[in-house]
């Protein structure tokens, strides 16, 4: 039986509370942690990070990453301060003007990707190049309120000439990138063709916002094709499997899951999207997501089944999974993140930690799967769900993961790897990813409690957090909702002064409020005052180009598939009902309705674990 196509029971998020939300989070808070309690915690989750942070400085820097028993330095990626760099938007975060500048300005004048190192691709994208956008961006814009006097797109050039040293590795017959590319000599002639699906489908995000800060539209452009090359290949079910031949198109491993090898593949359609604009991310995120929902979901766990014929292969919870439920706040659909947290919630409270593999038949971990890596995964989701509802018990949650951490992980110099989740057994490593992303979403998880005072929550732009946790701000010159006419050569209408931005007349105004609106929801279709305010912000931007197609303004082809009226309709109404978190504290809020009947569907977390019924 075929997936029906995805039209989602998605109903509009704005995340934050209707107006009598103050009182509701007081009383709240009342039951469990406090607002007092809040801010310590929070005050400890920022020592945490400098903990880590001033050990990987003092014992490793610049080497990759730290080794956190022995205090000593390692290199792991390519041998460029990988931690340093993942770290950039984070110091930002915290409002740590002094090290962020100073780490800014060592890496402007040191880094050099001019290296002969073979590189993962993916790793390389998430945590470098989305490493060095991210802080660009925030150094560069003095509304983030952390913009360096001195800088000068130092980081933007780095970004640029690492995008390029990464090109070569998607001249594959079906777009889909190889896993690895020499910075230096390209893809090697015995490099492997086979790649996972988040792999070559985990890059557009990076890529794309590379493609509009140096108008050049090659970057979005290969990782677009790559995304329609992963989706040319999915089953007659809209599923994808873990493993693909870039030459071929034929799949190597047919497991379908959310987990390991596939995960932020589902991730990046749908913030694609909503960083973008561009609808062709959305759609396959519908289909995507229905087929999942429908193969995939046995409420509350999810598994992982034969792709072609939807057949039971893993009943496996794995720890990759746990992001899932924070991208379906993101969707909002909440009902389901609900009941899956407190699944995945349960298994870290009875082990302290969650395991690589969790086997859902015989409720034990899964043999040779017994590490905690400080992943963030089951953290991000629990500072999502928590922004949607404001209930009390994903504190408590976030506050068992701190005490967890704390006594089970902490070492001399930073934070280290759990060998073995039953045991609390150390080891001497510590990612990049504990400082760019389990800190942070920590941190943000109680600044909200306390009364948020942070960039994400209070800055100028909203921001779309990359699968490394980077800070991408959907900035006028990103985002596809007031495009301007930022790439060299872009077509401007004889009716648009191209130097000043401004539209001649009324007419025209209404003229490009249409054209805009076929790629964004009546939501955000600017108005005749944000047009006339638009004007050039660099030398490289000419003018606002409202009568530009998509295709136009990024070299692309982009072609509707033909639909009904009634399918038309029904995705209209999935776009209005998908969108970026709101972080305005004076957007539409939930109702206390609502919230109550989000706050019903939870279980708790022993019956998750001991009902038989609930796996």
């Amino acid at each position: 039986m075929e997936a029906p196509s995805a039209q989602l029971p998605f109903f509009f998020l704005f995340l934050l509370l209707s107006i009598s939300f103050p009182i509701f989070i007081q009383n709240s808070l009342a039951d469990g942690v406090t607002p007092h309690e809040a801010k310590q915690l929070r005050d400890e989750v920022r020592e945490m990070f400098y903990h880590a942070f001033n050990g990987y400085m003092k014992h490793a820097f610049p080497l990759d990453e730290l080794r956190p028993l022995s205090c000593e330095g390692e290199d792991s990626l390519g041998g460029y301060a990988l931690t340093l760099i993942d770290s950039l938007d984070t110091l930002a975060l915290l409002g740590d003007r002094e090290q962020f500048a100073a780490s800014v300005e060592w890496i402007g004048k040191n880094l050099r990707f001019d290296i002969n190192k073979t590189v993962s691709l993916f790793e390389t994208n998430i945590r470098v190049l989305g490493g060095l956008l991210s802080a660009h961006l925030i150094a560069s814009d003095h509304t983030t309120g952390m913009k360096i006097a001195s800088y000068e797109n130092q980081l933007l050039d780095l970004a640029e000439d690492l995008g390029r040293r990464l090109l070569p590795a998607f001249d594959t017959p079906t777009g889909i990138p190889f896993g690895s590319v020499n910075l230096l000599y390209g893809v090697d002639e015995h490099e492997s063709k086979i790649t996972s699906t988040a792999g070559g489908g985990t890059l557009t995000l990076e890529f794309g916002v590379l493609s509009r800060l140096t108008n050049d539209p090659i970057f979005e452009r290969v990782t677009k094709n790559a995304v329609r090359g992963l989706w040319a290949c999915r089953s007659k079910l809209n599923l994808v499997g873990a493993h693909i031949n870039v030459f071929t198109g034929e799949w190597t491993q047919k497991d379908a899951g959310i987990g390991t090898s596939i995960d932020s593949f589902y991730e990046y359609l749908l913030k694609a999207y909503l960083l973008f604009g561009d609808e062709e991310y959305l759609f396959i995120f519908q289909e995507a997501y229905g087929a999942v929902m429908h193969y995939l979901f046995n409420d509350p766990w999810y598994v992982e089944v034969n792709m072609d014929s939807g057949a039971l292969v893993w009943p496996l919870f794995n720890s990759l999974q746990a992001f899932w439920p924070g991208l379906q706040v993101l969707a909002g659909d909440i009902d389901p993140a609900i009941r899956t947290h407190t699944a995945f919630l349960s298994v870290w409270k009875r082990y302290g930690f969650t395991p690589e593999g969790f086997n859902l038949a015989t409720l034990s971990v899964q043999h040779g799967q017994k590490s905690y890596p400080l992943r963030p995964e089951l953290i991000e989701s629990t500072y999502w769900l928590y922004k949607a509802t404001r209930n009390p018990r994903y504190l408590d949650a976030g506050r068992d993961m701190v005490t967890s951490l704390q006594y089970g992980a902490r070492c001399p110099c930073g934070y280290c790897h759990i060998s073995d989740v039953e045991f609390h057994k150390q080891e001497d490593h510590m990612e990049s990813f504990f400082l760019a992303e389990t800190v942070k979403y920590l941190w943000l998880l109680f600044d909200l409690a306390a009364g948020p005072d942070n960039l994400v929550e209070n800055g100028p732009y909203k921001y779309v957090f990359s699968t490394e946790g980077h800070l991408l701000p959907a900035t006028p010159q990103i985002s596809l909702v007031r495009e301007h006419c930022s790439y060299l050569g872009a077509f401007c209408k004889s009716e648009v002064e191209p130097e000043s931005g401004n539209i001649n007349n009324a007419t025209d105004v209404e003229e490009a409020k249409r054209s805009f609106s076929e790629g964004t929801t009546s939501a955000e279709i600017p108005s005749s005052s944000d047009f006339s305010e638009l004007t050039s912000t660099t030398g490289l931007i000419r003018g606002v180009c409202p009568g530009l197609t998509h295709g136009q303004k990024f070299g692309i082809t982009y072609i509707r598939s033909k639909m009904t009226d009634d399918s038309v309709n029904k995705r209209e109404t999935v776009e209005k009902h998908l969108t970026v978190v709101e972080t305005d504290q004076n957007s539409r809020h939930l109702t206390s309705h609502e919230i109550n009947h989000y706050n019903s569907q939870e279980l708790e977390e022993e019956d998750v674990l001991n009902d038989p019924h609930a796996i």
